[in-house]
């Protein structure tokens, strides 16, 4: 009897997917960061 190698390759691509996952939400954050600090800046006196 064959065993099916599919599941293997599933949980590489979902773990493929959580670092794309990850690296957007990563992204997302910094700019965020980065645009606050700029306000706070530009709004002191």
């Amino acid at each position: 009897m064959s065993i099916k190698r599919s599941k293997p390759t599933l949980q590489q691509k979902r773990e493929e997917v959580n670092k794309k996952a990850v690296l957007w939400i990563g992204g997302g954050i910094g700019l965020l960061i980065v645009v606050i600090i700029l306000l706070i800046l530009l709004a002191q006196p």
